[in-house]
């Protein structure tokens, strides 16, 4: 039974991943789960500098789900380099390293310096919801002008020409794996996974978090310090099935699927409608061994149906009525 898959050049040993943000640096869990079982972990984004993340309260459950706005709290790029990744690099398995910035220059030193350390491939999470981060260069100095900008973005994500110019940057001038992380709240995210595969993607992550809020109607405020935050778990999962599908049929680089995956049955609904892998995010708050449990159903699951490699279900859809 083959397990295996691809982004680029880099080989996976399954398709199961854990999302950046629910799994902290690994270690955390290092008592609990299999690390070296895991297809790849994800780390939590770093920053080139230090953030402190958003006001408490930042975290709220909801009848199906939970809201985050964290707001991409975390030590820097140094002490990632200095302490967590030598941790990191033993753990058996692959590790890609989410990172945001606020411009494309952020983007390209922070790639560069994780490049130098050793790293394989990065996620660029071009779409936290948490965090007014964009910075528009100028029309004047584009080098394409195939994706013009019809708005001003909350971020880069919800722009085909922000989305290609940061990518295409960061592109020439590293070798990395590049995964890039898009965001459901557009119109049409088929076009950005197509702009971010032109200017040099090797794999898009979709869908980070819908933008939601909960009120305290005792005391007529909003739950969340920030007001708004993302919404992830079960309630997302038939819009971000619907997103990965569509962005399938109009790419030609892998999906990374995610949103409400919690068990073996979600992750092949995922993989049937297109994604070549899948990464677990909230189930991992209520269930730390989740993707150890999703990866044993996988298993099952081929076996019982006489499938001999996990690629033969990517994008296997029957429009068959």
């Amino acid at each position: 039974m083959n397990l295996n898959i691809f982004i680029n050049h880099l080989k996976f040993k399954n398709p199961v991943m854990v999302a950046s943000g629910t799994f902290g640096y690994g270690q955390e869990f290092a008592d609990l789960v299999e690390l070296k079982d895991l297809g790849a972990l994800i780390t939590k984004t770093i920053t080139l500098d230090p953030r402190p993340g958003n006001a408490p309260p930042r975290l709220v459950e909801t009848s199906a789900g939970m809201l985050n706005s964290v707001g991409l709290q975390n030590e820097g790029v140094d002490d990632f380099i200095s302490f967590k990744w030598p941790k990191l690099k033993k753990i058996g398995t692959k590790v890609i390293v989410s990172i945001s910035a606020t411009n494309a220059a952020e983007f390209v030193q922070l790639a560069e310096c994780l490049e130098d350390a050793g790293i394989e491939a990065i996620e660029m999470n071009l779409s936290c919801p948490n965090i007014e981060h964009i910075k528009l260069p100028s029309q004047k100095n584009t080098p394409e002008k195939k994706y013009p900008y019809f708005c001003s973005p909350r971020m880069f994500a919800q722009n085909k020409r922000a989305t290609f110019e940061i990518v295409h940057k960061v592109r020439k001038k590293v070798r990395l794996v590049l995964l890039v992380k898009l965001s459901p709240n557009v119109t049409d995210i088929a076009s950005i996974a197509k702009a971010a595969e032109d200017g040099g993607a090797d794999a898009v992550s979709l869908v980070n978090t819908f933008l939601a809020m909960a009120v305290d109607v005792s005391r007529r405020r909003a739950k969340l310090a920030n007001v708004t935050g993302g919404l992830s778990g079960p309630a997302i999962k038939p819009i971000a099935l619907r997103m990965v599908y569509e962005v399938y049929k109009r790419v030609n680089i892998p999906v990374v699927g995610m949103g409400g995956i919690m068990n073996a049955e979600d992750a092949l609904e995922f993989f049937i409608a297109g994604a070549t892998a899948i990464c677990v995010g909230t189930a991992n708050f209520v269930n730390p061994r989740t993707a150890n449990d999703i990866l044993a159903g996988l298993k099952k699951y081929l076996y019982s149906s006489k499938i001999n490699d996990i690629n033969r279900l990517i994008g296997s859809l029957s429009h068959e009525t």
